[in-house]
Order: structure tokens, then C-alpha cells, then sequence
């Protein structure tokens, strides 16, 4: 499997890396979290744009983004607006969505932007062109907040990704039971072991699935979420202890 690398980083090696989303909401709110987050046990930093009250106006997002490029230095950042159908917290039209998306792409201060890969292939394929074209990498994701899909269509909507030219394929889903949290284990394993030739990212939601964040590494994801002060979805683990754990599981695995 190829790695990617954003800066200093590289995703689908090792022990894998602590994302933090930083959800404020004001532009002081989000920069000071962003320095809070930085001396923190953070491998890169995820700005969650769309819990940012002036969304809608791009130059305001672009003059924030600039501030968190500064603060960050060398820590990779992803930039992701994600759709209120998709667990987001700010409805936004899908021509906005798309403009936003790659006006952030040509600042070239983002190192990886989120795709949600359900928007429409021509718009996603679109989309990716123009975020590729920047130079800044792409995380194609998928968010079932409802339920667990069966471990075929889990892999599909990872191979579909894929296949798009995400460079790294991501999905969440929601368990009802222990069984769902197994299916969305095996269906990174299968991924992993059978298809991917990129770092994926897959996490099962909620208190029942934070064993998939524990033990991404031994099923073949490669990043897991992690909060600072606030969490931005359910089961997210405090940063500093997912630090500690993903160690020890990777000490233990000898590799």
C-alpha cells in the first residue's frame, strides 16, 4: 500500500495519527483553540468550517484559514465543511459547497480537503480535479449517522471512493450492536488486505464503536479522531488518551 504525505506527516505508516477537529465558531474562538490544540498530542489539525458562524461568506473563511495556517506552522490541516445530511451542523446549497471548497483549494493552505463522495460523481470528479489541480490532497468521506451498512456496501462505498481518485478514502457509520461494530472492523480489514492501494480512514460511531478508534491500527486504517475541548462526533476519545492507547497497541503489535 502507498503512503500519503502532507508535510511531515505520513498517513498509512506507523502508529496512526491524531486528528483534532476544531469546531468554534468564531473566528477568536477557532484560533485559539487552534494554539490550544497545537501543544497537544495532535499529528494534524481538522477545521470543521461548517460550525463556523460566517460560513457563508468566503473571504471571512479565507481570512480564518489564513490565521490557522499561521498558527499551525509545519502541522497539516484539513479543511472540511460537512453537510448537515451528513451529520454537519450548517445547511449549505451544493453550488456553494462546491465554490467554497475550491476557493479554499487555490489558497493552497489547506493540506487535505474533505469531499463528501455521495454529492454527485460529475460534481465529486469535478471537484477533486480542481483540489488535485492546487496541489492539496483529498479526503473522500461518507457519514451514515442511522445505521451500519453491510460489510459489502462499506467496502463499496470505500472502493467507489477510490476509484473517484480520493487520495484517501474515509467512512463513519453508526452502530445498533456489538455485531455492527464488527462489521464495520472486517470491512477495513477486507479494504485493507484486499483492495486498497491508499491509507483509508474508517470508524465505527458512538460509545459502542470507540474500540474502532482504539484499534485502527491492527484492522488497516490510518488516522483516527481525537478531541481537544469539544468533540465533533459521538465517541470521539480526548486526544491525549487515544495518544496513549494507539502506542501501546502499536508496542504490542511488535511491527
Amino acid at each position: 500500500m502507498n503512503t500519503v504525505k502532507v508535510r511531515n506527516l505520513e498517513l498509512g505508516s506507523g502508529i496512526p495519527a491524531v486528528c483534532i477537529p476544531n469546531v468554534g465558531k468564531t473566528k477568536e474562538e477557532i484560533l485559539s483553540l487552534t494554539e490550544q490544540y497545537k501543544s497537544m498530542s495532535m499529528d494534524l489539525m481538522e477545521w470543521r468550517v461548517d460550525w463556523f458562524e460566517a460560513v457563508e461568506d468566503t473571504q471571512a473563511v479565507l481570512d480564518v484559514l489564513s490565521g490557522v495556517r499561521e498558527k499551525l506552522g509545519d502541522t497539516p490541516l484539513l479543511f472540511t465543511f460537512r453537510t448537515k445530511k451528513e451529520g454537519g451542523v450548517h445547511e449549505m446549497d451544493t453550488a456553494a459547497y462546491v465554490s467554497l471548497n475550491k476557493a479554499v483549494a487555490a489558497t493552497g493552505l489547506a493540506d487535505l480537503i474533505d469531499v463528501e463522495i455521495f454529492t454527485g460523481d460529475e460534481i465529486v470528479s469535478d471537484l477533486i480535479s480542481a483540489i488535485h489541480a492546487s496541489g492539496t490532497k483529498v479526503v473522500a468521506s461518507n457519514h451514515d449517522f442511522d445505521k451500519t451498512p453491510a460489510k459489502s456496501d462499506i467496502v463499496y462505498r470505500l472502493r467507489k471512493m477510490q476509484d473517484m481518485g480520493a487520495d484517501i478514502p474515509k467512512i463513519a457509520v453508526m452502530p445498533k450492536s456489538k455485531k455492527d461494530v464488527l462489521t464495520l472492523l472486517a470491512a477495513t480489514e477486507e479494504m485493507a488486505s484486499d483492495y486498497a492501494d491508499r491509507p483509508i480512514i474508517t470508524m465505527s460511531m458512538s460509545g459502542l464503536g470507540s474500540i474502532s478508534r482504539l484499534s485502527c491500527e491492527v484492522f488497516g486504517s490510518c488516522l483516527t479522531f481525537g478531541s481537544g475541548s469539544m468533540a465533533s462526533a459521538p465517541g470521539q476519545i480526548g486526544a491525549e488518551e487515544l495518544r496513549q492507547v494507539l502506542t501501546s497497541v502499536h508496542n504490542a503489535l511488535g511491527v
